[in-house]
C-alpha cells in the first residue's frame, strides 16, 4: 500500500500521512459521476465542501480540476479558498453575532468574489442586512433548508416567506437553496436513491413557489458525499452538488458506502509505545490524533485486522491483539479513520508520500476557527 513508508524513522508519530495521486484520482471520479445527469460536464456541476481538507494544496488541485465552485463551513476556511483564486464562495453555515461582520471584510477584502452565506430565520436575515447594508455590492444569501437532517434549516413549506423578506432588505439578496442532507447514509444505494429523492422535491417545491411568487428560479446546492452519487443522476439545470469527503475518504464512508469508487488517500502513522500484558498494548494515537466522537473503533489497523481498541485518553489508545508480545515498543502501524474530518483539523500539516518517502508537507491551511 502507499502508505507502508521505506523510511518510517525519519517521521515523528502520530503524523497524518496523504498521498496526492490518490487524491487527484478521487477528484477525477467525482467529476465523473457529477456527469452523469448533465450535459455541461461535472466540474460545472459541483460545489465540493472543503471542510474535510482544509487545505491549500488540495483547493489548488480542485481548480485546476475546472472546479470553480465552493463551499466552506468557516471563516478560515472561506480565506483559504478566496486566497487560492476560487471566485464563488458559499459559507455554508447560518451567519449570526461577530461572524457577519468577519464575511463583510472578507468581502471587502476579496471584492472579485462572489461571497454566499446561508441564513433560516428573519432574525439571521436583518442582521447580515445591516452588516451589509453599506456595502459595494449585496451578499448572496443561501435559504437553508431542513429537508430531514434535523441540525440547521428551515421548514421549507414557511421559505418562500423568508425568502420574499429578504428580498426587501437591504445588503442581501437571495441567491439560492441549501438542501443539505447528511442524513441520508444508508448502504442500500436504491433506498438511498429513493430518500434522496423525497429530500430534493421538498427543496424543489420551494423553488417553484418562488418561481410563481417573484419569477426567479434559484440554484439548489444538494448532497453530502452519501446522497451525492444519487442527486447526480438528475438532468435539473439548477442543481449543485456538494460532496466533501472523498477527497480524502476514511473507513467510515468506506464500510457504509461499498458502492462508491473511492481510494483512501488519507493514513494515520502511529508508534506502539508500550507493551501492557499478552494481550493488550498501547499506541500513540489519542484523543489529540484521531476524531474521538464516534465509539470505537475510531480507526481501523488494515495491518492488524485482530486490533480491537479498548480504552483512549489524550495521548494513548489501549488496544488488545491475540499476542501482544510479538510487538515491540517503536513498531509502526497505520490507521485508517473511521471520520477523517475532524481528524485532519487535528494536524498543522499532512505528510506527502510518494513511493513509499515522504516527498513533501502540506499545511492545513485552515486548521481551527
Amino acid at each position: 500500500m502507499w502508505y507502508h513508508l521505506t523510511n518510517p524513522d525519519l517521521i515523528d508519530s502520530p503524523a497524518l500521512l496523504v498521498h496526492a495521486g490518490t487524491v487527484a484520482d478521487n477528484i477525477q471520479k467525482t467529476i465523473h459521476i457529477a456527469a452523469a445527469g448533465g450535459s455541461e460536464g461535472g466540474a460545472a456541476r459541483l460545489r465540493p465542501h472543503v471542510k474535510t481538507h482544509k487545505m491549500r494544496a488540495v483547493t489548488d488541485q480542485l481548480l485546476a480540476a475546472g472546479i470553480r465552485q465552493f463551499k466552506c463551513a468557516t471563516l478560515k476556511e472561506a480565506r483559504m479558498l478566496a486566497e487560492a483564486g476560487a471566485l464563488d464562495i458559499l459559507l455554508a453555515y447560518p451567519v449570526v453575532g461577530p461572524k457577519a461582520e468577519g464575511l463583510r471584510q472578507l468581502a471587502d477584502a476579496f471584492p472579485t468574489v462572489r461571497w454566499a452565506c446561508l441564513t433560516d430565520s428573519e432574525a439571521g436575515a436583518r442582521h447580515l442586512s445591516a452588516v451589509f447594508a453599506d456595502a459595494p455590492r449585496p451578499v448572496d444569501v443561501w435559504i437553508d433548508l431542513n429537508v430531514g437532517m434535523g441540525r440547521t434549516g428551515i421548514d421549507p413549506v414557511v421559505a418562500p416567506v423568508l425568502a420574499n423578506l429578504i428580498g426587501q432588505l437591504p445588503g442581501v439578496q437571495v441567491a439560492g437553496l441549501h438542501a443539505y442532507d447528511g442524513h441520508i447514509r444508508d448502504t442500500d444505494f436504491a433506498v438511498r436513491c429513493t430518500r434522496a429523492d423525497a429530500s430534493f422535491a421538498l427543496a424543489k417545491a420551494v423553488q417553484q413557489q418562488i418561481v410563481e411568487a417573484q419569477g426567479v428560479e434559484l440554484p439548489i446546492v444538494v448532497g453530502g458525499t452519501p446522497s451525492f452519487p444519487a442527486h447526480a443522476r438528475r438532468t435539473d439545470p439548477t442543481m449543485q452538488l456538494s460532496p466533501g469527503t472523498f477527497v480524502f475518504w476514511d473507513a467510515g464512508y468506506g464500510q457504509a458506502l461499498p458502492d462508491l469508487p473511492y481510494e483512501v488517500a488519507a493514513v494515520l502513522l502511529t508508534r506502539v509505545i508500550s507493551v501492557i500484558d499478552d494481550q493488550t498494548l498501547c499506541i500513540d494515537l489519542g484523543h489529540k490524533s484521531v476524531a474521538a466522537e464516534n465509539p470505537f473503533p475510531r480507526v481501523l489497523f488494515p495491518d492488524h485486522p485482530d486490533a480491537e481498541p479498548i480504552g483512549q485518553s489524550e495521548e494513548h489508545l489501549v488496544v488488545r491483539v491475540s499476542n501482544a508480545r510479538a510487538h515491540q515498543p517503536g513498531d509502526v502501524w497505520y490507521g485508517i479513520p473511521i471520520h477523517i474530518c475532524p481528524t485532519v483539523n487535528l494536524y498543522d500539516a499532512v505528510q506527502v508520500v510518494e513511493h513509499g518517502q515522504v516527498v513533501d508537507e502540506w499545511p492545513v491551511t485552515a486548521r481551527g476557527h
